[in-house]
């Protein structure tokens, strides 16, 4: 479409009243045209090849695919194929190499003329090929153009390529009409009273060394009357004044190619107002056409580049008026300023993370098999960062990422608190959050932790997902979970999970079962605390060892100092085999006594008579007792 108007730019004025054909742009311009018939020819090679669907079977709702090569040929060559071939030969070539210079005698003026024609005959077919292919593409795939910048630069393209034909078009009027003044001066000089007599092979730039062109050339008048600068001029040249006035006409391609092109673009965004035409039935009616045209293609590129545009600024601009209505209604409902501050960080954080687009509804009307593919394309390799469910298989994963759903939070959201039900696991992608637990309302009693990317909360619901006989109520939250930056993570509700649990046998394993005790910061919070009891317990037993031990050693030092004191004294009336005894006897009291203190305490310090034991359900322990004695 935007080689055929280039024929329009060979002929050229080459010298004073003559006319001439650019061998070197019509040189290049049947090389590039040859290049885009090969395109044409090889659409009907592929159109002889392409099957088609039978319209008989298509009353059933089923097309019956016809792939037989003589049913395409036959098809095709009642339907497009005239069309087609119209539109594929060579045409403008085979004028201008083979056609013109076979003809007898010819001239600029008359190869401009046929390869004028030539052209806009061809370019009817090539037009009425474009619409329906345009038409075809719209109907395959919605749109033109896959993005609106795109589907602008399309339609703006289009309307420059009409700009692009009319100015071609122009030109080329404008040279016949230079013409047709010299023809008539020509006309009124070729006469036998008038001396140098005129010839029409004078006006071809192929006779500028003919003496008796020169000779003409010297008495004749066609330069001052064909002048259009010449005020006294009888010839009116309308529209095409600028063409000579400005010197296209004689000028390098460049310089003309474009002038004409502004000259077509102008033309078409005014409607036609800026030109000047004569009183010529050819020029007022190529006038009408160029206004015509010009409101239809304009109208046409205005809608559809409004089109394009609104469908990229159409969810930015939903959103505004979304945001605009919440600030409305936090005006009108007297919000305070902290929560209205609360109100427009989420809704910015939610724009900047999704653009507007609901991802679950678009998910939604994909099929399974593509929906989990790409689930699992944005789900698993965060999914996997979680150190527990990177204990899990594939098919554990895959069944999780379906369910999977995006949830985010801004800087101090309370996502849950202490006692409210557990609708959701959270799995944190970026930020931190603040777990904290007074365990109830236990007086002197908090835990507090934070929760990276890779941490979970909500782990209450795994323990209820996992019952047999789970109950309808949700459980209760043992932690305040509270967002400290914009936090964003994906959510696995109660539902989706109790389903999981109930078609995935797996996820009842004792290995799963002790990756999830070891990675909840719940389960920690509970070892902490069974610890510390233990140790508080080990740290009493050993002080009432070493006061027992402290006990004895004072109680003995005391009997052996009464009794030195009362053999020294003579009082002793016993002899040295009683008090032997007596010294037996006590030593076997006291190793009795040390024994026996020995069976109380030690027992407490055996790591298997009194240790801690991992509960073997998923189920909170019994609260450990701080104020135990021994």
């Amino acid at each position: 479409m935007f080689l055929d108007p280039l024929y329009f730019y060979l002929p050229v004025i080459g010298g004073p009243a003559c006319m001439e054909i650019d061998l070197g742009l019509g040189i290049l311009v049947t090389f590039f045209r040859t290049v885009a018939d090969s395109f044409y020819l090889l659409h009907i090679v592929i159109k002889f090849r392409t099957a088609f669907v039978a319209p008989s079977s298509r009353v059933f709702g089923r097309g019956e695919l016809v792939a037989d090569p003589w049913a395409i040929a036959a098809r095709y060559l009642k339907s497009d194929f005239v069309v087609d071939l119209a539109a594929a030969l060579p045409l403008p070539q085979i004028v201008t190499w083979f056609v013109i210079p076979a003809v007898k005698n010819p001239t600029a003026a008359h190869a401009n003329h046929t390869l004028s024609l030539i052209v806009l005959v061809q370019y009817v077919p090539r037009i009425f090929l474009i619409f329906p292919l345009n038409r075809r593409i719209v109907k395959t795939t919605g749109a033109i153009a896959k993005t609106a910048w795109a589907g602008a630069a399309y339609n703006l393209l289009l309307y420059i390529l009409a700009s692009h034909v009319v100015g071609a078009s122009w030109y080329v009027l404008s040279i016949q009409r230079q013409h047709q003044c010299w023809k008539l001066e020509c006309d009124k000089e070729m006469n036998a009273t008038h001396s140098p007599s005129c010839h029409p092979s004078f006006l071809d730039c192929s006779s500028l060394s003919n003496p008796e062109r020169r000779f003409w050339m010297q008495g004749t008048q066609v330069l001052t009357s064909c002048d259009a600068l010449n005020d006294d001029k009888n010839f009116e040249f309308g529209m095409f004044e600028d063409a000579f006035t400005s010197e296209i006409a004689s000028s390098h391609f460049t310089e003309k190619y474009f002038y004409c092109l502004w000259w077509g673009l102008r033309s078409l965004s005014s409607y036609g107002q800026s030109i000047a035409a004569s009183t010529l039935r050819g020029e007022i009616l190529f006038s009408i056409l160029i206004c015509s045209a010009g409101l239809v293609l304009f109208s046409h590129l205005i809608g559809n580049m409004q089109t394009y545009l609104q469908s990229n600024s159409a969810r930015l601009e939903e959103w505004r008026i979304r945001r605009r209505d919440t600030e409305e209604w936090m005006r009108h409902r007297q919000l305070p300023l902290e929560l209205q501050e609360r109100v427009r960080r989420f809704v910015q954080y939610k724009w900047i993370a999704t653009r507007g687009v609901n991802e679950e509804s678009i998910l939604q009307d994909l099929p399974l098999d593509l929906r989990r593919q790409i689930q699992r394309h944005l789900c698993l390799a965060l999914v996997r960062r979680v150190p527990f469910f990177a204990q899990m298989d594939d098919q554990l994963l895959d069944a999780i990422c379906e369910r999977l759903v995006s949830s985010l939070n801004t800087k101090d959201t309370y996502i849950v608190r202490e006692g409210d039900p557990v609708n959701e696991m959270l799995f944190i992608i970026r930020g931190q959050l603040e777990s904290s637990t007074t365990d109830g309302g236990r007086s002197g009693f908090f835990n507090c932790i934070a929760l990276r990317p890779g941490d979970f909360c909500g782990e209450e619901l795994l323990t209820w997902a996992l019952m047999p006989t789970s109950s309808i109520n949700l459980p209760s939250s043992t932690r305040t979970v509270r967002s400290l930056t914009e936090v964003e993570a994906f959510a696995l509700r109660a539902e989706d999970l109790k389903f999981v649990a109930s078609q995935f046998k797996r996820l009842h394993s004792k290995r799963l079962q002790q990756a999830f005790r070891y990675y909840s910061h719940q389960w920690r919070a509970w070892g902490a605390c069974y610890i510390q009891v233990a140790w508080r317990r080990y740290w009493k037993r050993k002080m009432a060892l070493e006061l027992a031990r402290h006990e004895e050693y004072y109680y003995s030092n005391v009997a052996e100092q009464e009794f030195d004191n009362y053999k020294i004294s003579g009082l002793m009336s016993v002899d040295d085999h009683d008090v032997g005894e007596e010294n037996g006897d006590q030593e076997g009291s006291s190793g009795n006594t040390r024994r026996g203190v020995n069976q109380k305490v030690l027992p407490a310090l055996d790591p298997d008579a009194n240790s801690l034991k991992m509960p073997k359900k998923l189920f909170k322990p019994e609260d450990p007792d701080f104020s135990a004695d021994l």
